[in-house]
């Protein structure tokens, strides 16, 4: 198991990688203190597959559990089922010492987190992320969040884990769609910080996408501890943790046009190749930069070109988009593979440019 402690002004947790964690994750919160009752919120698939034996952790530990069950899909990081949650927790006269403990991948991760900030003013907080985009990207820095109509994560807060727990043996139940989708947040994380893990992925990635442990272990790894290197530095997303929002301009628009039947990750990556095409063609990126990314994404079994959506509603959507200041849409743009830049002197006449290519 791999520990990374991530220290932040008012808070402090730690995050812990490896096979096999979810057995001993009673014993951890134990440790922490935690009372003798516990909320389990996961989805349909993911409960079917681990419930059991996190609740079995629990019990042998003395919890008394409650586990919380929505069905699967984006469609359920709505204040809708939000509000059904927080009905659940009165049910199980839930106080703001009891845990909820959120197993699953991104939506799961945003939506329990979203409940934990705002019920009763907040209530701890333990990420249990199963997939691999969770736990690469999403289970770390504190954004919670909801949907709110067409437009993702609009309704939100920060509010800090105090633990998260990354069981890599769950990774072995995804599809290949679904790792793929995880590898573009890992692909991301590289690009925007380290020139080096870059290079491990371009090595490693036919042993990764098998699930060699050793591999995959060191993707999460690195990812999660690139991460917790920004948020440390930026907690509140003030300034340096934008650049963790490359891809995501178009991406997430990309997603919202598709009615999100285009997975996160496969969004993302056609949102930092536009990114970086944008970027070549403002002369700032090498054209051999470009290549690499666009070979990398290729690999790892993410679309490299606009999947079916006409550029216009794409472009429209962006308007929209949170990174929006004062009209004007902040791009994250690569000037070279672990260097990026923010700006919002892009045009939307080159983002359809791009988005055509």
């Amino acid at each position: 198991m791999r520990k990374i402690k991530v220290r932040l002004s008012n808070s402090s947790y730690e995050i812990r990688i490896g096979p096999g964690l979810l057995m001993q994750t009673g014993h951890w919160l134990k440790e922490l203190g935690f009372g003798d009752k516990l909320v389990i919120i996961s989805d349909t698939m993911v409960k079917s597959l681990y419930g059991d034996v996190l609740r079995q952790s629990l019990i042998g530990e003395g919890f008394a559990t409650n586990l919380l069950e929505i069905p699967e899909g984006e469609e359920q990081k709505s204040l809708q089922t939000a509000s059904r949650l927080y009905n659940e927790l009165s049910n199980f006269y839930a106080e703001r010492t009891t845990p909820i403990l959120a197993l699953g991948g991104g939506v799961i991760g945003d939506l329990s987190g979203f409940v934990a900030a705002t019920y009763l003013r907040g209530m701890p907080l333990v990420q249990m992320p199963t997939t691999l985009l969770a736990q690469v990207d999403s289970s770390i820095g504190g954004k919670v969040a909801v949907n709110h109509g067409q437009l993702k994560n609009k309704i939100g807060t920060f509010y800090q884990p105090s633990l998260v727990v990354s069981d890599i043996t769950a990774l072995r139940s995804l599809s290949i769609r679904g790792f793929s989708n995880g590898l573009a947040e890992a692909i991301k994380s590289a690009v925007v910080w380290d020139r080096e893990f870059f290079a491990y992925l371009e090595e490693n990635l036919e042993k990764i996408k098998v699930l060699g442990d050793e591999e995959v272990e060191e993707v999460v790894f690195k990812s999660a501890k690139i991460k917790v290197e920004i948020v440390e530095k930026d907690e509140r997303d003030s300034g340096l943790r934008n650049i963790l929002n490359y891809g995501h301009t178009i991406g997430h628009a990309i997603e919202t046009v598709s009615g999100f039947k285009v997975g996160h990750g496969e969004a993302i990556a056609v949102g930092m190749l536009a990114a970086a095409r944008i970027s070549n063609k403002m002369g700032i990126v090498d054209k051999s930069e470009l290549m690499r990314l666009e070979s990398v994404v290729e690999r790892a079994g993410l679309p490299i070109g606009m999947p079916g959506l006409k550029a216009e509603e794409v472009i429209q959507t962006i308007r929209h988009d949170k990174k929006t200041l004062k009209g004007r849409t902040r791009f994250v743009l690569p000037k070279a593979i672990g260097d990026v830049f923010i700006t919002d002197e892009v045009s939307p006449s080159l983002i359809e440019s791009v988005l055509g290519d």
